[in-house]
């Protein structure tokens, strides 16, 4: 039943295509073109197509890859050292939805002159972070994102929705409800694996012009594949709007006022296909340790998460986006949520279905937990790889536990002012943030995981954006706040 044209004909999962696989496939359905994407340092996929000409020069393209220029692609790399290869990974392979030549696209992984994984890569240092994990613990990190979007489109003055009263609405009171489902379509047969969509909260009307907020959300999966599918899920869904010619945004702020794009990441540890996060029907201590470990790196990997000042008019007191560090259960107003589960007694199928017979089953292994703070405008695997690192410090925190019970609430952060001034808060500049990133630095480069050249790019990075003060300076200045918006509109 898998969508995947690819998986349909070659009979296996896609983490076992090899090069033969593909050569295979290409062959038997007349495939005319490669392209390789791989992801910049403005975290957009890029692209180098290939005709191919031969089965030798196919096969030569799909073993010794290409050659790129990386100062081009990372500003931390200096043009004199700059050429870089890009070399497929097999497993990242899918047919292209949207090309009238049959074309296969393939993900890359970047490496240097003498052969070995580059350094200044944001997937090799996932990969890196998550390979420490696994020595270090023997646990395997999963995730899956929220990715939330707005399309903008000419408004139509029919089956109106109720500003920001979109969670959940259907046809004909959304109006692009066919192109979400288009998309996660297109999105699943290129390898995604979806959970579901809907409408969100997220409705208005500005002049002529009607923006309507969506969701995608995903399965959990290893990191590696999770980030992949998030990169190649927004490429796909930008590529549809230019092609229905509406406008779509990641972007974490378009509006003062009304609900803000976020990209919530659902984690959980596993074990020999067992979920860590739960014991007895209850969250594990080994939950609790990586909740402490999310809260203590909290401030510093909003420099992942949350890369330009817009970000930071999301994070603000009083809507539903965090701005307190703090966990607590099914609650929508701290950092770290555990979101309702399934671990209860009752059998509510069968009270639902009074002719199903079956007894209850165990669905405790779906229990995550959710970061709310990042964005669209997030590097995927630079926060991927900065969780992965923050769940090995709160297992490795002596205090892990303790520091995760001062920490959890109980209560509406937005409502309780007694509560909410014993708690530490999220930085609120990119400029802040950068500040953290330099103060946790040395817990992102423990194993050789983060190197400081990257490290210090990003702080430079952050604080050339100089919003210090931002946020308090142009707070009342709309047409100031308009112009920053435009500037990162499409970000991520």
């Amino acid at each position: 039943m898998n969508p995947d044209p690819l998986v349909q004909y070659l009979g296996k999962e896609t983490k076992d295509f090899t090069k033969a696989d593909l050569i295979k496939y290409i062959e038997d359905h007349d495939i005319e073109m490669i392209n390789f994407r791989y992801v910049a340092w403005d975290g957009r996929l890029k692209t180098l197509n290939f005709v191919i000409n031969s089965k030798e020069h196919l096969n030569c393209i799909l073993t010794s890859g290409e050659r790129v220029d990386g100062s081009s692609l990372f500003p931390f790399i200096k043009a004199g050292s700059s050429d870089l290869y890009v070399i497929p990974r097999f497993k990242t392979a899918f047919v292209n939805p949207f090309s009238d030549v049959p074309t296969i696209d393939i993900l890359c992984s970047y490496y240097n002159k003498d052969g070995e994984p580059s350094e200044s890569s944001s997937e090799y240092i996932m990969k890196k972070a998550h390979n420490v994990l696994k020595e270090k613990t023997g646990f395997s990190l999963e995730a899956m994102g929220e990715l939330e979007y707005y399309i903008i489109s000419e408004k139509e003055s029919f089956f109106e929705v109720s500003e920001q009263k979109g969670y959940h609405e259907a046809a004909p009171f959304t109006k692009w409800g066919e192109f979400r489902r288009e998309a996660m379509l297109a999105i699943a047969k290129a390898g995604g694996k979806i959970k579901y969509g809907h409408s969100e909260v997220g409705n208005f009307r500005i002049d002529n012009f009607e923006y309507e907020q969506n969701e995608i959300e995903f399965l959990p999966t290893n990191i590696e594949e999770a980030a992949d599918q998030l990169l190649i899920a927004k490429w796909i869904l930008r590529t549809l709007a230019f092609k229905h010619k509406v406008t779509i945004t990641f972007a974490p702020k378009i509006t003062i006022g009304n609900a803000g794009s976020g990209l919530h990441i659902h984690t959980k540890l596993v074990k020999d296909g067992e979920n860590m996060m739960i014991k007895n029907g209850k969250l594990s201590d080994i939950a609790k340790k990586v909740i402490a470990g999310y809260l203590y790196l909290a401030p510093s990997l909003t420099a992942f998460g949350n890369i330009n000042p817009t970000s930071y008019f999301r994070l603000i007191p009083n809507h539903e986006a965090p701005t307190k560090i703090c966990w607590g259960d099914r609650n929508r107003s701290v950092l770290v949520r555990v979101p309702l589960g399934w671990s209860g007694k009752v059998n509510m199928i069968k009270d639902a279905n009074p002719l199903e017979n079956n007894g209850l089953e165990n669905f405790s292994n779906r229990q995550t937990v959710e970061l709310r703070s990042p964005d669209g405008s997030a590097d995927i695997y630079l926060l991927l790889a900065g969780l992965t690192i923050a769940a090995l410090h709160g297992l490795e925190m002596e205090n892990a536990l303790e520091y995760a019970k001062k920490t959890y609430v109980d209560i509406n952060v937005f409502k309780d002012d007694n509560k909410t001034k014993q708690l530490d808060h999220l930085p609120a500049s990119c400029w802040e943030s950068a500040e953290f990133l330099e103060k946790h630095s040395e817990i992102y480069r423990k194993y050789d995981i983060f190197n400081q050249g990257t490290i210090n790019g990003l702080i430079k990075y952050l604080k050339n954006f100089n919003d210090k003060n931002l946020r308090e300076e142009i707070q009342d200045k709309p047409e100031e706040i308009i112009k920053l918006v435009h500037a990162f509109f499409h970000c991520g």
